[in-house]
């Protein structure tokens, strides 16, 4: 294939956008932002289950107090009843009965009583557990709003550079020969690098020092024949001369 000097010169430039470009792709998908929302999700995971636990051990302990409370209420309604019984009777065998079951029934409520301040004892330690774990996890939560917002702020600027460097490169490709872009497009698939400089006697595409025969093949062709690396596969730009090793 030939092509002038100048457009194979093209060819670096064009190399050098790609490369940009690759740089910007790992740049994004290398943030630093990244790394940190993964490990924020897994404390997310871990404070989301620590609050769900929390709650429901809470939500459990109001509903065993309901429960105490319902008892307390039922002795207290049968203690109402009995001492307007024990108003009324009027047999010996009468009043010794209630006054059993009343005396039952106030030590039956003094038991849940002391039940149910234990309880609200307990409930009051699980409601400061479970206020801590929701201020932990509205922690987590903002500092993911945040780093979320860091990432999503610096990947619009690499974007911006990408599609800035993007339409060099179709500038840069409109003004070239279609022939020499499709080598340049076949070699850079094939090998993942397009075109490179022959620096002295070392190519940089494979950043080697070519063989004498190579560089005597080299010298010997035209100005204008398009060469590739004998080891990378690119496409090989001479520079303005060639030294003998």
């Amino acid at each position: 294939m030939k092509a002038s000097p100048a457009h194979q010169r093209e060819l670096l430039t064009l190399a050098s956008l790609d490369m940009r470009g690759a740089q910007l792709r790992h740049a994004i998908a290398t943030l630093p932002q990244i790394a940190a929302i993964q490990a924020m999700q897994a404390r997310d995971t871990e404070t989301r289950h620590m609050l769900a636990e929390r709650t429901g051990r809470l939500e459990d302990a109001h509903a065993e107090l309901g429960r105490m409370q319902s008892d307390v209420a039922v002795v207290e309604k049968r203690l109402a009843r009995d001492r307007e019984r024990l108003l009324t009777a009027t047999s010996t065998k009468d009043i010794t009965a209630l006054d059993a079951e009343i005396t039952a029934l106030l030590k039956r409520r003094g038991d849940l009583e002391d039940i149910e301040l234990t309880l609200m004892e307990r409930i009051e330690g699980m409601e400061a557990e479970a206020s801590a774990a929701q201020s932990e996890r509205d922690a987590v939560v903002a500092s993911l709003a945040a780093l979320a917002a860091e990432r999503d702020a610096l990947a619009e600027k690499l974007a911006a550079k990408q599609e800035a460097l993007a339409r060099d490169r179709v500038a840069l490709i409109e003004s070239m020969p279609a022939d020499l872009v499709e080598l340049y497009e076949k070699q850079r698939a094939r090998y993942g690098l397009g075109a490179a400089l022959l620096r002295g006697t070392v190519s940089g595409g494979s950043g080697v020092a070519l063989t004498e025969s190579d560089l005597s093949w080299i010298r010997a062709s035209a100005p204008d024949e398009v060469i590739l690396c004998p080891d990378s596969g690119c496409i090989l730009v001479r520079g303005d001369e060639l030294s003998v090793s």
